[in-house]
């Protein structure tokens, strides 16, 4: 445990506590909830430190009074055993985290490999996070969707945030950076008459929402289409040119919203997906150029490496990464993730204590 971290640490949470005192953080909400996520992220080892101090103040004195009074000398042996445990605890959670787990994130869902049995899986993956979502007291918003023609998902992309500031700086990222990559249903498809089992995929890209202080963006850098919106029903389908398509020149990544009638707001929710993907991009070339440690997510959903199998014939989920097993794929499905999602923090906490990082 390095002391002068501790202390840098607990001089910025200091910091912090007296920026938040001032009413005038307020007037730029961004600018609160950044600090206040931050306050939130440090709150934890602020008070971690603080026991740990006063028990071994406490130690100091119960052996003073021991010297004097052996009836202490109990005492004195309970606290010395407290110490470690507390230690240990401050140890983790000075253990380098990710910088991204206070954030919010942009999850989106693309129909793979299976034709329309994917895009209902893909409709299934979406309800899946959806209600994990509800369980978690979390605000989820639509920013696109491509519906399909027996009501699945060709393409989705969802908002997911916390209410306010999240508990001890770990956010909705801290929960679902685990769910990029492609996932695997094995059943048999609403499609099939024969009762045979199909494997299908969907491809999950989870990435942490930037905001706009973050990224900065050119608008010379950025060709912007309208279109007609398309797809199944809707009053303003095929009528105005209301969806959008930004393309951002110099990356050559693009984003594209047609939920909404109004162009400006397709064009808002385009910006912000956008923006969260070019955030992303630039991390990776930074942690790129520092070292090969950081493992990006797998960004299609027509190879054969899957990060987890949804087996409906044997109610099982699979996690591939960690060996996780579970037969409580109906509950998973209804939103209770917390069994495989805590078992892959488990799995990062110990990796990061070796100095490593789970693959994502």
């Amino acid at each position: 445990m390095s002391d002068d971290r501790l202390k840098t640490l607990l001089d910025e949470y200091a910091e912090l506590e007296a920026r938040l005192a001032d009413p005038a953080i307020h007037a730029d909400q961004a600018v609160a909830r950044r600090v206040g996520r931050r306050f939130a992220e440090l709150t934890p080892i602020a008070k971690a430190a603080a026991e740990l101090a006063q028990a071994r103040d406490d130690l100091v004195a119960a052996r003073e009074l021991a010297a004097e009074d052996p009836a202490f000398a109990a005492e004195t042996a309970v606290l010395a055993e407290r110490l470690p445990a507390i230690e240990e605890k401050l140890a983790e959670l000075l253990a380098p985290r990710d910088p991204d787990d206070g954030k919010d994130v942009i999850l989106e869902i693309k129909a793979g490999e299976g034709g329309e049995e994917s895009a209902l899986f893909a409709g299934d993956l979406l309800r899946m996070y959806l209600r994990y979502a509800e369980r978690r007291g979390w605000v989820t918003e639509v920013l696109d969707a491509q519906e399909s023609d027996l009501g699945g998902y060709k393409d989705v992309a969802v908002a997911v945030k916390t209410r306010g500031v999240p508990d001890g700086g770990y956010g909705v990222w801290s929960r679902l950076k685990w769910e990029g990559g492609v996932h695997r249903v094995q059943r048999v498809p609403a499609t099939e008459s024969q009762g045979r089992i199909h494997t299908s995929a969907a491809g999950v890209l989870v990435t942490p929402e930037a905001e706009e202080t973050e990224v900065d963006i050119n608008p010379n850098d950025l060709r912007i289409d309208v279109f007609r919106s398309s797809g199944p029903g809707g009053q303003s389908v095929n009528t105005t040119d209301s969806a959008v398509r930004i393309t951002h020149l110099p990356t050559g990544i693009v984003a594209s919203c047609q939920n909404e009638r109004s162009q400006l707001q397709n064009k808002d929710r385009a910006m912000r997906m956008l923006r969260a993907k070019l955030a992303v991009l630039a991390q990776e070339q930074a942690a790129a150029a520092a070292s090969d440690a950081r493992r990006a997510q797998v960004r299609t959903v027509d190879r054969s490496e899957r990060i987890r199998t949804y087996n409906y014939p044997q109610n099982r989920i699979s996690d591939h990464r960690i060996g996780y097993t579970a037969y409580n794929l109906d509950l998973a499905l209804g939103g209770d993730l917390d069994g495989v999602l805590d078992a892959l923090t488990e799995a990062d906490r110990q990796a990061r204590l070796s100095g490593e990082e789970l693959k994502r």
